[in-house]
């Protein structure tokens, strides 16, 4: 087989590896602001939600967060554990989750309110850059559901 036809294997050529290591990279800026917070990067993603709704599924906060099953009910063990959120069975259909936001949660969000705009600064792209960027990847998501 010619060279040429191993150039789909190269790294250089992968558009999931720029968007994998830009994803780590970035996750890496928000550590230190999270471990004062004592939360990860996926639970504090989970706690933006919480944030927002306040009640939400487990359910539909897996599909807000493309998170399997298995990965969101560790999630929200941990966030129990801690107090910041409380799971429970829905009374009108025991099959159905429900997971809310916890007093202490709610108190959590004062103190992150500063993360957001503490990395900010991490990527270095204009606002119009930025929009592209992200209009681009939430069209990538829609085209894997």
């Amino acid at each position: 087989m010619a060279e040429n036809g191993y150039d789909a294997l190269k790294l250089k050529n992968q558009l999931c590896f720029p968007l994998y290591a830009a994803s780590r990279e970035i996750i890496k800026r928000y550590r230190p602001y999270l471990d004062a917070l004592d939360l990860t990067y996926t639970q504090y993603i989970a706690m933006m939600v919480f944030w927002e709704e306040g009640k939400i599924s487990a359910k539909e906060l897996g599909k807000r967060l493309f998170l399997d099953s298995g990965t969101l009910t560790l999630i929200l063990k941990s966030l129990e554990s801690k107090g910041f959120v409380r799971r429970y069975r829905d009374a009108a259909d025991e099959r159905v989750l429900q997971t809310e936001i916890t007093e202490k949660g709610l108190a959590l969000r004062d103190a992150a309110v500063s993360v957001p705009g503490s990395v900010a600064g991490c990527v270095k792209l204009d606002s119009k850059e930025a929009m592209q960027l992200y209009t681009l990847l939430y069209k990538v998501l829609g085209t894997l559901e």
